[in-house]
């Protein structure tokens, strides 16, 4: 299955990257995570980070997948009708074409003023090796 988990690129500079995900109760996998109280899964929230830093990290088109993950955390809940504001930092390019990025997920709410850190953490994309 392949989940487009950035609607929008808000920001774009050399290093740094910020997108936005509207979370809709049209999304197949909210019917079952959960039924009676839908929220965006952490694995997509994750993958939200991945494929912005792809969109910032992707040299003439190639593909770039998660490689490794370090010291993520969750916070708050992410529902249908949120929107998920992802920021990447570019930290690192390893000698292999791997990138080491820091990114965090904060969630905005149509009848909140205030944000919440919906998900935050180091990662390595690198970029698709066929065998």
């Amino acid at each position: 299955m392949k989940f487009n988990l950035v609607d929008q690129i808000l920001e774009r500079e050399e290093n740094r990257i910020v997108t936005i995900k509207q979370v809709s109760q049209a999304e197949e996998y909210l019917a079952d995570h959960f039924p009676t109280f839908p929220i965006l899964p952490g694995v997509m929230m994750l993958e939200a980070m991945v494929q912005a830093a792809s969109a910032l990290c992707s040299e003439s088109g190639s593909r770039m997948v998660l490689g490794e993950v370090k010291a993520v955390k969750y916070g708050a809940m992410v529902r249908p009708g949120d929107r998920l504001q992802i920021e990447v930092h570019k930290m690192k390019r390893l000698e292999n074409g791997s990138m080491q990025c820091k990114g965090t997920g904060t969630v905005l709410r149509n009848d909140a003023s205030e944000t919440e850190t919906a998900v935050a953490g180091r990662f390595t994309i690198r970029p698709v090796q066929m065998s």
